[in-house]
């Protein structure tokens, strides 16, 4: 049963549910605005599968990119190779958010999101926000904090602290199934 709900897609369905009745549990719309994107890298185990080197990290594994939105609920998951730069996997992630979000006009990104591949990637519109030249090293940056809080939130998750899939669609269902943990929580309140 767990492989038919990562192969047609079940976890990606019970998110999309569980972000709008949390959204309207908090008094929000149901389908969000704007939106944060960031990629997290995670090293990966010998199971095998597709993996890369980030040089920026200094990580050999896989990355996870995640939109959320402004109260850290994940809207779209995807994971592929470290070795594949933020701004190129932007366009795909955001492409790929337009049809079960089509409201996310607006979305939010640090440095390494900017230039004209990302903002002619899709309709939404990519806001830079980068730290000021006095602000330190881990210091909140606004606009962006959203996207880090969900990364470590998923990081709870003993699964989700390493990367253990053989597949990336094994890994995308693993995400989508803590982020679905994690709004559960949050509506039992």
């Amino acid at each position: 049963m767990v492989c038919r709900f990562r192969d047609d897609g079940t976890w990606e369905t019970i998110n999309h549910h569980l972000v709008m009745l949390d959204r309207e549990r908090a008094g929000r719309e149901a389908s969000p605005t704007a939106a944060m994107i960031d990629s997290q890298s995670v090293k990966t185990t010998e199971s095998g599968g597709i993996r890369g080197y980030d040089a920026d990290k200094k990580i050999k594994g896989r990355k996870r990119h995640a939109m959320v939105d402004t109260d850290c609920r994940a809207l779209k998951l995807q994971a592929h190779s470290a070795a594949i730069q933020d701004r190129d996997a932007a366009g795909p992630l955001l492409r790929a958010a337009r049809p079960s979000w089509p409201f996310v006009a607006l979305g939010y990104a640090d440095g390494g999101y900017a230039g004209p591949r990302v903002a002619n990637a899709s309709p939404i519109r990519i806001e830079v926000v980068s730290k000021s030249n006095n602000q330190a090293d881990s210091a909140v940056i606004a606009r962006r904090w959203a996207v880090e809080w969900f990364f470590a939130w998923i990081n709870l998750n003993r699964r989700s602290a390493k990367d253990f899939e053989a597949t990336i669609e094994s890994v995308e269902a693993f995400l989508y199934a803590a982020s679905s943990v994690l709004l559960l929580r949050r509506l039992a309140r």
